[in-house]
């Protein structure tokens, strides 16, 4: 790759990443082009170098997040020596300890951004759906190796089971911003116990 295409590669992320710590507090519509790119040290004026338009920034906003989350989730989903059930629950925990952030205000831009942007971008709501999709897809394989090896059982499907607790996990998450309290995800973790019988 040369130089200056790897430069214009570095900054663009660095815009991306400048954005997702400013909206993972403040959303979406509140936050204008001008504080990313300060935030960015990127001058301005050079945000359409980066980006045809802001709707386009936003869907790369969500892409790069996802990108990211799913490599931790990888990491966290693929410990060796431990049972699926183990690892199920350690991805749990660190949602929890993401979330704790900032009196529970978190970092998760799924459930930051989520109902916000899905009635403004056609194309936010894709990535979005895109994203949380692949979140469910890897819940799934673990609940069924979980069924493999025995630490996990479920009345339903692992697809099933899966949507259900990420959709649990998401509603408790944006009840711990509500009320500026764990309490809804210490409550959701011991659902998800109870529902895999880990």
């Amino acid at each position: 790759m040369p130089a200056t295409t790897a430069r214009s590669a570095e900054t663009r992320q660095n815009i991306l990443d400048a954005a997702q710590r400013i909206m993972a507090h403040k959303g979406y519509s509140a936050v204008g082009i001008n504080e990313v790119l300060a935030e960015a040290s990127v001058p301005k004026g050079s945000f359409y170098h980066y980006f045809a338009s802001k709707d386009l920034f936003g869907e790369a906003l969500l892409k790069s997040y996802f990108e990211e989350y799913l490599a931790d989730m990888d990491r966290v989903l693929a410990q060796p020596g431990r049972s699926a059930a183990e690892r199920l629950m350690d991805y749990w925990q660190l949602w929890r300890e993401t979330q704790s952030f900032d009196e529970c205000q978190g970092k998760c831009l799924a459930v930051k951004l989520g109902a916000e942007v899905s009635d403004l971008s056609e194309s936010m709501r894709l990535a979005l759906k895109e994203g949380t999709d692949a979140i469910v897809a890897r819940l799934e394989q673990t609940i069924a190796a979980g069924l493999t090896d025995g630490s996990v059982s479920v009345e339903g499907t692992p697809g099933e089971t899966a949507q259900v607790l990420y959709d649990m996990w998401l509603g408790a998450s944006v009840m711990a911003k509500i009320h500026r309290s764990l309490a809804p995800l210490d409550t959701t973790t011991a659902v998800t116990r109870r529902l895999l019988h880990a």
